[in-house]
């Protein structure tokens, strides 16, 4: 029987491993990786094939009105040309995605919940640059990307903390009070972490 319980256990917890979708993949303090260091990552899509994500609180020096001058939208409003642009990952830096809520309705999106989704086509800057676009949104260029059982194995040697993400965080925080808060929302304090302490 104790064979059968732990097995159970292990299917349990493989099972809640696969969904990090909708979830904050917090950096540990003694995560040194520099795509990566002191990140907040939001979980788009967790599977058994592998996980994607975009890290939202590494702006760049760039504003929207670099992209959209590159689109030929020269003539957008004052508030659009002046959006951050976030480094979303070390993947395709020269795709850009935006990660907004709600969903809306536009040609290439991705659903992550009923309220948010990650959209890469350009009919969503087309009408932010009209401040027509989504009530929220946060622009990046590049994503994370994990193969197979990679982001499993990353959670295991306590790389990562992860929770449900706050869409107030997502949208609203500055971004150099994004990792902190972040763990806040879970109950923990960064400050009070070593390198090597678990996951929560």
């Amino acid at each position: 029987m104790l064979v059968k319980s732990i097995a159970l256990q292990d299917t349990i917890a493989m099972a809640d491993s696969q969904h990090l979708t909708n979830q904050f993949l917090i950096a540990m303090p003694g995560l040194e990786d520099p795509n990566f260091f002191h990140s907040v990552t939001y979980i788009c899509e967790h599977n058994a094939e592998g996980a994607l994500g975009l890290v939202v609180n590494r702006p760049l020096d760039m504003q929207l009105g670099e992209i959209l001058q590159h689109i030929n939208l020269e003539h957008a409003e004052l508030e659009a040309r002046q959006m951050p642009v976030h480094l979303g990952g070390p993947v395709q830096q020269d795709r850009g995605f935006v990660l907004h809520e709600p969903l809306g309705d536009w040609q290439a999106t991705m659903k992550v919940t009923d309220r948010i989704g990650i959209t890469s086509s350009l009919d969503i800057l087309h009408a932010i640059a009209k401040n027509e676009g989504p009530e929220h949104s946060l622009i990046t260029l590049g994503y994370a990307g994990w193969g197979a059982g990679q982001l499993e194995q990353e959670m295991a040697d306590n790389a990562w903390l992860s929770g449900p993400a706050d869409p107030n965080i997502l949208f609203h925080t500055p971004d150099e009070e994004r990792w902190r808060a972040a763990a806040a929302s879970l109950g923990v304090d960064l400050d009070r972490l070593s390198g090597d302490t678990g996951h929560a």
